[in-house]
Protein backbone atom coordinates (compact mmCIF):
# COMPACT_ATOMS: atom_id res chain seq x y z
CA UNK A 1 0.00 0.00 0.00
CA UNK A 2 1.05 3.63 -1.17
CA UNK A 3 2.43 5.42 2.19
CA UNK A 4 0.43 8.63 2.40
CA UNK A 5 3.08 10.93 2.69
CA UNK A 6 6.16 10.05 -0.23
CA UNK A 7 9.47 10.82 1.02
CA UNK A 8 10.69 14.59 -0.75
CA UNK A 9 12.75 14.83 -3.74
CA UNK A 10 15.63 16.67 -4.51
CA UNK A 11 14.88 20.12 -6.08
CA UNK A 12 14.00 20.15 -9.27
CA UNK A 13 16.69 21.43 -12.09
CA UNK A 14 14.11 24.47 -13.01
CA UNK A 15 14.26 25.78 -9.23
CA UNK A 16 18.53 25.18 -9.29
CA UNK A 17 18.23 27.13 -12.62
CA UNK A 18 15.84 29.80 -11.35
CA UNK A 19 18.28 30.00 -7.65
CA UNK A 20 21.24 31.00 -9.41
CA UNK A 21 19.88 32.79 -12.09
CA UNK A 22 18.09 35.06 -9.71
CA UNK A 23 21.25 35.27 -7.51
CA UNK A 24 23.16 36.71 -10.93
CA UNK A 25 20.29 38.96 -11.28
CA UNK A 26 19.62 40.40 -7.41
CA UNK A 27 23.66 40.41 -7.43
CA UNK A 28 24.54 42.19 -10.12
CA UNK A 29 26.78 40.09 -12.00
CA UNK A 30 23.76 40.36 -14.98
CA UNK A 31 23.35 43.97 -14.87
CA UNK A 32 20.29 45.82 -15.73
CA UNK A 33 19.03 45.37 -19.25
CA UNK A 34 21.44 43.37 -20.13
CA UNK A 35 20.09 40.39 -22.90
CA UNK A 36 21.45 36.87 -22.84
CA UNK A 37 20.06 34.00 -24.98
CA UNK A 38 19.23 31.07 -23.50
CA UNK A 39 20.86 28.70 -25.15
CA UNK A 40 24.12 30.71 -23.79
CA UNK A 41 22.85 30.60 -20.27
CA UNK A 42 21.87 26.77 -20.85
CA UNK A 43 25.27 26.27 -21.78
CA UNK A 44 26.85 28.07 -18.98
CA UNK A 45 24.45 26.34 -16.25
CA UNK A 46 25.60 23.11 -17.94
CA UNK A 47 21.96 22.47 -18.35
CA UNK A 48 19.31 21.58 -21.57
CA UNK A 49 17.35 24.22 -22.90
CA UNK A 50 14.18 23.39 -21.30
CA UNK A 51 14.73 24.67 -17.65
CA UNK A 52 16.04 27.36 -18.49
CA UNK A 53 13.04 28.27 -20.38
CA UNK A 54 11.34 27.51 -17.59
CA UNK A 55 13.54 29.90 -15.26
CA UNK A 56 13.05 32.67 -17.13
CA UNK A 57 8.93 32.17 -16.74
CA UNK A 58 9.36 32.06 -13.27
CA UNK A 59 11.67 35.42 -13.03
CA UNK A 60 9.70 37.17 -15.72
CA UNK A 61 6.46 36.62 -13.02
CA UNK A 62 8.98 38.12 -10.46
CA UNK A 63 10.06 41.10 -12.20
CA UNK A 64 13.30 39.89 -13.14
CA UNK A 65 13.25 39.46 -16.57
CA UNK A 66 11.78 40.49 -19.78
CA UNK A 67 11.38 37.83 -22.65
CA UNK A 68 12.21 39.22 -25.90
CA UNK A 69 10.91 37.69 -29.59
CA UNK A 70 12.92 34.59 -30.49
CA UNK A 71 15.16 32.89 -27.71
CA UNK A 72 16.35 35.56 -25.72
CA UNK A 73 15.73 37.55 -22.98
CA UNK A 74 16.75 40.77 -20.94
CA UNK A 75 17.38 41.85 -17.22
CA UNK A 76 14.86 44.18 -16.13
CA UNK A 77 15.70 47.58 -16.05
CA UNK A 78 15.84 49.85 -12.48
CA UNK A 79 13.56 52.56 -12.62
CA UNK A 80 13.58 55.13 -9.08
CA UNK A 81 9.74 55.09 -9.86
CA UNK A 82 9.80 51.14 -9.43
CA UNK A 83 11.67 51.57 -6.29
CA UNK A 84 9.48 54.34 -5.20
CA UNK A 85 6.25 51.91 -5.51
CA UNK A 86 7.55 49.18 -3.97
CA UNK A 87 8.21 51.73 -1.09
CA UNK A 88 5.21 53.01 -1.39
CA UNK A 89 3.32 49.63 -0.92
CA UNK A 90 5.30 48.26 2.19
CA UNK A 91 4.54 50.97 3.91
CA UNK A 92 0.61 49.93 3.31
CA UNK A 93 1.47 47.04 4.91
CA UNK A 94 4.04 46.74 7.34
CA UNK A 95 3.94 48.90 10.20
CA UNK A 96 0.02 47.77 10.21
CA UNK A 97 1.03 44.33 10.60
CA UNK A 98 3.76 44.89 13.25
CA UNK A 99 1.70 47.12 15.08
CA UNK A 100 -1.00 44.06 15.43
CA UNK A 101 1.45 41.27 15.37
CA UNK A 102 3.79 43.07 19.03
CA UNK A 103 0.53 42.65 20.95
CA UNK A 104 0.80 38.70 20.69
CA UNK A 105 4.15 37.57 19.61
CA UNK A 106 6.31 35.23 21.75
CA UNK A 107 8.41 36.39 24.01
CA UNK A 108 10.28 33.35 23.26
CA UNK A 109 10.33 34.32 19.52
CA UNK A 110 11.90 37.68 20.38
CA UNK A 111 14.30 36.52 21.81
CA UNK A 112 15.80 34.22 18.91
CA UNK A 113 15.14 37.42 17.37
CA UNK A 114 17.30 39.40 19.41
CA UNK A 115 20.22 36.55 18.56
CA UNK A 116 19.32 36.84 14.83
CA UNK A 117 19.88 40.74 14.83
CA UNK A 118 22.71 40.70 16.90
CA UNK A 119 24.51 37.87 13.88
CA UNK A 120 23.90 41.00 11.56
CA UNK A 121 26.90 42.17 13.24
CA UNK A 122 29.44 39.71 12.39
CA UNK A 123 32.26 41.21 10.36
CA UNK A 124 32.50 38.29 8.33
CA UNK A 125 28.74 39.06 6.63
CA UNK A 126 28.42 40.85 3.51
CA UNK A 127 24.82 41.88 1.87
CA UNK A 128 24.86 38.43 0.21
CA UNK A 129 24.93 36.13 2.74
CA UNK A 130 22.66 38.06 5.24
CA UNK A 131 19.68 38.37 3.00
CA UNK A 132 17.61 35.78 3.13
CA UNK A 133 18.33 35.66 6.73
CA UNK A 134 17.66 39.48 6.56
CA UNK A 135 14.34 38.37 4.99
CA UNK A 136 13.34 35.29 7.33
CA UNK A 137 13.89 38.07 10.02
CA UNK A 138 11.03 40.54 8.93
CA UNK A 139 8.62 37.96 7.96
CA UNK A 140 8.89 36.18 11.55
CA UNK A 141 8.09 39.65 13.54
CA UNK A 142 5.31 40.10 11.19
CA UNK A 143 3.62 36.50 11.10
CA UNK A 144 2.07 36.24 13.96
CA UNK A 145 -0.35 39.26 12.23
CA UNK A 146 0.12 38.18 8.63
CA UNK A 147 -2.55 35.95 6.53
CA UNK A 148 -1.01 33.47 4.08
CA UNK A 149 -1.71 36.50 1.22
CA UNK A 150 -0.09 39.14 3.70
CA UNK A 151 3.24 37.02 3.66
CA UNK A 152 3.35 35.86 -0.01
CA UNK A 153 2.44 39.78 -1.38
CA UNK A 154 5.12 40.65 1.16
CA UNK A 155 7.75 37.88 -0.30
CA UNK A 156 6.95 39.31 -3.59
CA UNK A 157 7.69 43.11 -2.46
CA UNK A 158 11.42 42.05 -1.00
CA UNK A 159 12.75 39.76 -3.59
CA UNK A 160 11.70 43.61 -5.83
CA UNK A 161 13.11 45.77 -3.51
CA UNK A 162 16.55 43.02 -3.15
CA UNK A 163 17.98 44.51 -6.22
CA UNK A 164 17.47 48.16 -5.52
CA UNK A 165 18.94 47.70 -1.91
CA UNK A 166 22.04 45.59 -3.00
CA UNK A 167 23.30 48.24 -5.41
CA UNK A 168 22.42 50.90 -3.46
CA UNK A 169 23.73 49.69 -0.13
CA UNK A 170 26.84 48.56 -1.06
CA UNK A 171 27.73 52.11 -2.88
CA UNK A 172 26.85 54.00 0.22
CA UNK A 173 27.50 51.33 3.55
CA UNK A 174 29.39 48.88 2.08
CA UNK A 175 30.43 45.60 4.51
CA UNK A 176 31.30 45.18 6.88
CA UNK A 177 31.71 48.56 7.72
CA UNK A 178 27.58 48.87 8.01
CA UNK A 179 27.54 45.43 9.78
CA UNK A 180 27.66 47.23 13.46
CA UNK A 181 25.05 49.57 12.15
CA UNK A 182 22.54 46.77 10.54
CA UNK A 183 22.84 45.03 13.98
CA UNK A 184 21.94 48.11 16.11
CA UNK A 185 19.23 48.97 13.62
CA UNK A 186 17.21 45.59 13.97
CA UNK A 187 18.14 44.60 17.72
CA UNK A 188 16.09 48.28 18.21
CA UNK A 189 13.34 46.87 16.19
CA UNK A 190 13.16 44.27 18.43
CA UNK A 191 13.59 45.82 21.46
CA UNK A 192 10.45 48.22 20.50
CA UNK A 193 8.28 45.07 19.93
CA UNK A 194 8.98 44.04 23.55
CA UNK A 195 7.30 47.35 24.92
CA UNK A 196 4.11 45.99 23.43
CA UNK A 197 3.31 49.73 22.13
CA UNK A 198 1.47 49.12 18.60
CA UNK A 199 2.41 53.23 17.50
CA UNK A 200 6.06 52.88 18.71
CA UNK A 201 6.03 49.68 16.36
CA UNK A 202 4.62 51.21 13.36
CA UNK A 203 6.58 54.08 13.88
CA UNK A 204 9.93 52.05 14.10
CA UNK A 205 8.87 49.75 11.18
CA UNK A 206 8.19 53.09 8.87
CA UNK A 207 11.26 54.74 9.91
CA UNK A 208 13.30 51.54 8.57
CA UNK A 209 11.46 51.77 5.26
CA UNK A 210 12.06 55.40 4.89
CA UNK A 211 15.90 55.27 5.92
CA UNK A 212 16.47 51.95 3.56
CA UNK A 213 14.45 53.82 0.62
CA UNK A 214 15.99 56.82 1.45
CA UNK A 215 19.39 55.74 0.77
CA UNK A 216 19.01 53.23 -2.14
CA UNK A 217 17.46 56.66 -3.99
CA UNK A 218 19.95 58.79 -3.10
CA UNK A 219 22.73 56.24 -4.35
CA UNK A 220 20.75 54.89 -7.36
CA UNK A 221 20.03 58.39 -8.51
CA UNK A 222 23.15 59.12 -10.66
CA UNK A 223 23.86 55.12 -11.74
CA UNK A 224 24.11 54.27 -15.12
CA UNK A 225 22.39 51.07 -15.18
CA UNK A 226 18.99 53.24 -13.07
CA UNK A 227 16.40 55.22 -14.99
CA UNK A 228 14.05 57.67 -13.56
CA UNK A 229 11.25 56.25 -15.89
CA UNK A 230 10.10 53.27 -17.44
CA UNK A 231 9.96 53.64 -20.91
CA UNK A 232 6.39 52.73 -22.95
CA UNK A 233 7.83 49.57 -23.97
CA UNK A 234 8.74 48.24 -20.76
CA UNK A 235 5.78 49.10 -19.17
CA UNK A 236 3.80 47.07 -22.23
CA UNK A 237 5.92 44.27 -21.48
CA UNK A 238 6.01 44.14 -17.82
CA UNK A 239 2.12 43.52 -17.83
CA UNK A 240 1.13 40.69 -17.01
CA UNK A 241 -0.21 37.78 -20.18
CA UNK A 242 -3.87 37.79 -21.13
CA UNK A 243 -4.49 41.31 -19.35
Amino acid sequence: MKPPVQPIEARSVPDLVTEELRRSIVSGDLAPGETFSLRKIAAMLDVSFIPVREALRNLEAEGLVITEPGRSARVAPLYLEDLQGIYRLRRGLEPELAARSCAVIADAELDRLQAVAAGFGDPHHTIQTVYDTHHDFHAALLAPAATAWDLRVLHSLWRAAERYIRIGFSKTEPDPRVNPERRHVHETIVDVFRRRDPGAVAAAVLDHLNRNERTALRALSDDPYVGERREASDVREARPAGR
